[in-house]
Formats: C-alpha cells, sequence, structure tokens
C-alpha cells in the first residue's frame, strides 16, 4: 500500500520506552499469537492478560475480531485485506509497545510473509511469536462459531484451513499445542516463558 509522506515530520517526546517499561516494571514486548480458529488463541490472550495485570503490570490484547469492529471494519478476507489487516495491527501494538505496555495480539495470520513483516517492525527482543498448535479436525470439533459448518457450505470464503492455506511457523519462539494442554496450562507454558526472557521480574 502507497502511503503520501506529505508535509509529514516525525516528532520525539520526552519521555522515553526505557522510562515508561521501568515505571510498568516490565520490558514491553509484543507477544503474537497465531493459529487457526477455534485452537484457542483468544482464550489464551485474554487469561494471560488477567495473569500479568494481577501481576501489576501494563497489558493490553488485540483481538482479531474486535479490531473489525472499529478500526478495520472495512476491510474483508481476501489476501490483501488481510495483510492489510495485520500491518494496522502491527503498527497500532508497535505504538503500545513503545508506551511500554506488554501487548498480546491474537490473530489468525495465516501467512508467513506478513508474520515476518510485523517481526520487522520490532527489535529482536520486542516480538514474541508463539504457534498456538491445534489439528484441523480438532479446531473443527471445537467450532464454537460454527465458522467450519459454514465454510464447508462454501458460506464463507476464503476461510483459513477450507478454502484458504494456512502456513506453520518455521521458527517461532515458542508453540504451544493446545491439543494436548488446557488453557491453564498453556497460559502457564507462556508465562513461564516470559519470565525465563527477563520480560518481567516475578
Amino acid at each position: 500500500m502507497t502511503v503520501k509522506k506529505m508535509n509529514i515530520t516525525r516528532h520525539e517526546g520526552k519521555v522515553t520506552k526505557e522510562e515508561r517499561c521501568s515505571r510498568n516494571q516490565a520490558n514491553s514486548v509484543l507477544i503474537w499469537l497465531t493459529g487457526l480458529s477455534a485452537s484457542g488463541k483468544s482464550t489464551i490472550a485474554y487469561e494471560l492478560e488477567r495473569l500479568l495485570f494481577d501481576a501489576g503490570r501494563s497489558v493490553y490484547v488485540l483481538d482479531g475480531d474486535n479490531v473489525r469492529y472499529g478500526l478495520n471494519k472495512d476491510l474483508g478476507f481476501s489476501e490483501d485485506d488481510r495483510r492489510e489487516n495485520l500491518r494496522r495491527i502491527g503498527e497500532i501494538a508497535k505504538l503500545f509497545v513503545d508506551a511500554g505496555v506488554i501487548t498480546i495480539a491474537a490473530f489468525i495470520s495465516p501467512y508467513r510473509y506478513d508474520r515476518r513483516m510485523i517481526r520487522s517492525l520490532f527489535s529482536e527482543k520486542g516480538f514474541i511469536e508463539i504457534y498456538v498448535r491445534c489439528p484441523l479436525e480438532v479446531c473443527e470439533e471445537r467450532d464454537p462459531k460454527g465458522l467450519y459448518k459454514k465454510a464447508r457450505k462454501g458460506e464463507i470464503p476464503n476461510f483459513t484451513g477450507v478454502s484458504d492455506p494456512y502456513e506453520i511457523p518455521e521458527h517461532p519462539e515458542l508453540i504451544v499445542d493446545t491439543s494436548l494442554l488446557s488453557a491453564d496450562e498453556s497460559v502457564d507454558m507462556i508465562f513461564q516463558y516470559i519470565k525465563a526472557k527477563k520480560i518481567i521480574d516475578n
């Protein structure tokens, strides 16, 4: 997408990211949850948010469905629209992380190219890709929104796992298999990982 840069100047504030992180007692980072629909991304994201908030950290969830109610309500589900959807989310997440907030994003994000694009917006330690792995047949059995059934009937075009591909992450920082782990176990696995990486101290 071409952006016209006319009479635009980037301004730097007087409060640094490091100062914000120090006040929030945590290193801000984008935790990117990717996986099939019904794999458990949103459940994990909100449980992790609760855990981190109760531990006194500034944290916020960007959820795939929620952003399409407002910011991205003009976008559909074609490959180009999905790419623009994720580009916008990446830029928003970058602002949140700069504000010192641990940011959790739960998006199917099926294409490696798009996930690499988002990763490129952050420092090496500022982006954590977590593959929420779950076999397609298990996701279809769960199908809490009935989306797979509609997709199989042809009522939903460009549906990941049915009529569109999902490209498995090649080198995620962490893999959480929700066909084997409960939501609590999955959240604890992520929590222990970010503690080990010194994103939070305790």
